[in-house]
């Protein structure tokens, strides 16, 4: 668009004006005449219009015949449709039509002809033979086409025609005509055809034919006036060699490639270059040491007073060469190629560094775009010369080039080492828990106990890897990011995750201004975090706000995130879990003011009913139904109400799982008691740490007391003598969970971030009571109390049951039996602490 100029100045339209406006106005008509030029007149519109009685065949009839080139185009880009609608008719009516136009046809059709053609073989829609004789004489009479793009189209369809035909085909109606297209009195143009072909007759064929009638070609090709057909025909020397197997590739290709290795065309000799390289493994050392290294050591010498062209292409191939010659090299030779490499990394930087002051010579825009190729293609091959030198030879030999490629002035070159060694966030994302797992290991298999402790700057550059993404218009650089964040538990502490990455992930899903994606991956990377926290209190608290900020947030944005993250809190953890903490908040959004809440809600349904148990959880059942059947009886909204009656069906549908194990739940059930068990073992983990900690604080305490009082370090065993068996007793039962607690660690936290890893067999035995009563005697009671832990003594501490694997009657269970085991235990100790005292007496 143009700007819009706003005069501020009076039009004058005196004479010595008038004619200046008028010339303005014929400018303004000129530009008009072309569009009404473009119009079409009425015979020219007749000659467009088709009678629409025609079928489809009878149409493309009319139009080929009739037709204009547009409309002849159109129908042979139809061809496809046609032929899987009416094979015989179009074969028999329409083919021969397109036949006799295409020779006088325009660029436009011969390009649509040759896409169509590859299309009706690709989609295999009549078979090889049909096709060799219908359309195969059409490849091959427009395949020297005048127009070089056409040709080349032709020829591609061509090429993918020889991989299905019949060998006998090939043979007769391409390879022997090609002994005439391939001679000296040929066009350039049909020779070139010709070096293109063979490479693709020589896996076609047994040896024998290939010697016999292939290889011939190949060597006259090879050494043909023309230099773009010996650079043709030494780039189809790797797919020959690969026909005709090692023995025949040392005696007939490799003569070839050393002669055309020092042709006197570059493009000649670069191709063979690349050919040598790329055929390396075929070659045996004897072959590599004595005839490949020369030509490949007088290539690179000369290399830097050739044309840029062959620097990016010897930049591109010089690791896989490296490391393909790399057990003939001698010392010597090791170091000239990797100095040789170290200096195209900086190829073009030395003026812009200030290196060469005196030498500063102005670089045209072609030259300095090749240098860029240059340096990333040594960017790319980083990787394989890290190989090349060894990696304990790294920060001697190769960190300033790795320092030197990652600070690159251009952005490709810093892309290229990011995609390899992951510096830039965009290319880091995708490989970021690789990453971290390696630097938190070293380089070796560690379990849990190494975090990243050498690391400090990690976290901030986590944070602001973050920021700076959030801040971005690239949103799906946010997602994907948040996603890979959920590898963390793996990689640091559960205090670190908490306080720098938790609460940053719930803000993310209550701002409104990030995309759903965006919150959708914040939500579900959240639920990882809090699966893997190791402190009850966090957990809670975490809870606490989801329900309340979240599920009972004043914006309906919010509700719609919560019921997103009770459907990721489903899929991570254990069914009791959920059915605990979150089953009660999710149904009372039924009754949610907003219609688009409680179409959400009845798509989670089915999810919701499959974490019951019964009869364990069949008041909670119980108020699945009530929710339902008020749905059903008070929704007002018509959509909303169609999607619950479609959702009673599947509930009705779906079987409630038992709280015993079922053959056809089986793998689910499974699943869901191992989950449940690393539940239960963090929290065990959790309070044996305390305990540990507590043990430390007050042995410490007694070490400062015997110091400052030797009298009363007497009188303390006189006062516990009676309970030292029982002490020394319980402190081995308490290491041995320790022990196996730090194992969970070590396994549980080590698994990655969307998988729940198995727990050693050791801890099928641990459990823990469920929660009591309190808050449950209604449905519909969130006291901040349902959130405690599910069983408390009174010193406010949580204990740990060993006689069952799976709570499977937690969630409904009395108090009274928790009351009766109390009073049992503390009628036992009055026992045991009398008995001490007539002891004592």
């Amino acid at each position: 668009m143009h700007p819009i100029i706003i005069f501020s100045y009076k039009m004058d339209f005196s004479q010595n004006n008038l004619f200046g406006y008028i010339e303005d106005l014929q400018e303004l008509t000129i530009i008009e005449r072309p569009v009404r030029r473009s119009l079409k007149t009425p015979e020219e519109i007749e000659k467009l219009t088709v009678d629409e009685e025609l079928n489809d065949i009878e149409r493309a009839v009319y139009l080929l015949s009739s037709g204009q080139d547009i409309q002849g185009t159109s129908v042979v880009a139809s061809l496809p449709v046609l032929m899987r609608q009416n094979p015989a008719e179009t074969l028999r009516r329409v083919l021969p039509k397109v036949r006799e136009v295409l020779p006088v046809a325009g660029v436009e059709m011969q390009l649509t002809a040759a896409v169509s053609l590859l299309t009706i073989l690709q989609e295999e829609s009549i078979s090889i033979h049909t096709y060799s004789h219908s359309f195969l004489p059409i490849i091959l009479q427009n395949l020297e086409h005048r127009d070089a793009g056409v040709s080349n189209a032709w020829l591609e369809t061509l090429l993918a025609a020889i991989e299905a035909l019949p060998k006998e085909t090939i043979r007769h109606e391409i390879l022997n005509p090609l002994v005439s297209k391939a001679q000296l009195s040929q066009t350039l143009q049909s020779r070139l055809i010709s070096c293109k072909i063979l490479g693709k007759l020589a896996n076609k064929f047994d040896t024998h034919i290939i010697k016999r009638e292939i290889l011939p070609l190949v060597k006259s090709l090879c050494q043909d006036v023309e230099y773009e057909v010996r650079s043709c025909m030494c780039r189809q020397l790797e797919l020959i060699a690969q026909g005709i197997g090692a023995d025949l590739t040392k005696n007939v290709v490799l003569p070839e490639l050393v002669e055309l290795a020092r042709d006197e065309g570059s493009s000649v000799r670069l191709a063979a270059f690349e050919t040598l390289v790329n055929l390396l493994e075929m070659f045996d050392a004897d072959d590599r040491s004595q005839t490949v290294l020369p030509l490949v050591k007088t290539f690179c010498e000369k290399s830097f007073k050739a044309d840029e062209s062959i620097l990016v292409s010897l930049s591109f191939h010089l690791g896989k060469l490296c490391n393909g010659l790399y057990g003939i090299f001698t010392p010597e030779q090791h170091l000239r190629f990797l100095e040789f490499y170290k200096k195209l990394c900086t190829l073009g930087l030395e003026q812009e560094n200030g290196h060469n002051d005196n030498q500063v010579q102005l670089q045209t825009l072609e030259q300095e775009k090749k240098y860029i190729s240059v340096r990333k293609n040594c960017a790319y091959n980083l990787p394989a010369m890290m190989v090349f030198v060894d990696p304990k030879n790294f920060n001697l030999e190769l960190y300033s080039t790795f320092f030197c490629l990652c600070h690159d002035p251009e952005v490709p070159v810093r892309h290229t080492m990011a995609v390899g060694f992951y510096e830039v966030l965009d290319a880091l994302i995708g490989n970021l828990p690789e990453i971290l797992e390696l630097l938190s290991t070293g380089g070796e298999s560690g379990g849990s106990e190494s975090k990243l402790l050498n690391f400090p700057d990690l976290i901030p550059a986590l944070t602001r890897a973050e920021q700076r993404a959030a801040e971005s218009l690239k949103w799906r650089t946010h997602e994907k990011l948040l996603q890979k964040y959920a590898c963390l538990p793996h990689v640091i502490s559960s205090d670190q995750i908490y306080y720098r990455f938790l609460h940053r992930m719930l803000t993310i899903i209550m701002t409104n201004k990030n995309v759903l994606p965006v919150q959708k991956a914040a939500a579900r990377t959240l639920c990882v975090y809090l699966r893997y926290n190791r402190k009850q209190d966090q957990r809670h608290e975490v809870i606490q706000k989801l329900i309340h900020q979240l599920g009972q947030g004043k914006s309906y944005w919010n509700r719609l995130r919560f019921l997103d993250t009770c459907e990721f809190i489903i899929e991570l953890f254990s069914k009791s879990f959920f059915c605990e903490y979150f089953f009660l908040p999710v149904l009372e959004l039924t009754h949610d003011p907003v219609a688009n809440v409680r179409m959400k809600l009845c798509y989670l349904l089915p999810k919701v009913k499959s974490t019951l148990k019964v009869p364990t959880d069949k008041h909670l059942l119980q108020q699945l139904e009530l929710c339902v059947r008020k749905l059903l009886c008070e929704e007002k909204d018509k959509d909303v109400l169609s999607i619950v009656k479609k959702m009673v069906l599947e509930l009705d549908r779906m079987e409630t799982s038992l709280d015993t194990f079922q053959k056809r739940f089986y793998e689910s059930d499974l699943l869901d008691q191992q989950k449940e068990r690393e539940e239960h073992l963090l929290l065990e983990m959790e309070q044996l740490e305390k305990e540990k900690q507590q043990s430390e604080s007050r042995s410490e305490k007694k070490r400062r007391d015997s110091k400052a009082s030797t009298s009363l370090a007497k009188n303390i065993p006189m006062s516990v003598s009676g309970n030292t068996s029982g002490a020394s007793t319980s402190k081995e039962v308490k290491k041995s969970k320790l022990v196996r607690s730090q194992s969970f660690s070590s396994q549980a936290l080590h698994s990655k971030y969307g998988s729940i890893d198995k727990c050693p067999s050791k801890s099928s035995s641990t459990g823990y009571t469920s929660v009591s009563a309190v808050g449950k005697s209604s449905v519909f009671s969130f006291a901040d109390d349902s959130f405690r832990p599910r069983c408390s003594n009174s010193s406010g501490t949580t204990q740990f049951s060993s006689t069952s694997t799976l709570p499977s009657s937690s969630r409904n269970a009395s108090n009274s039996v928790d009351q009766k085991n109390n009073a049992s235990k503390e009628s036992h100790s009055r026992k045991v602490s009398l008995k001490n005292r007539k002891s004592t007496s």
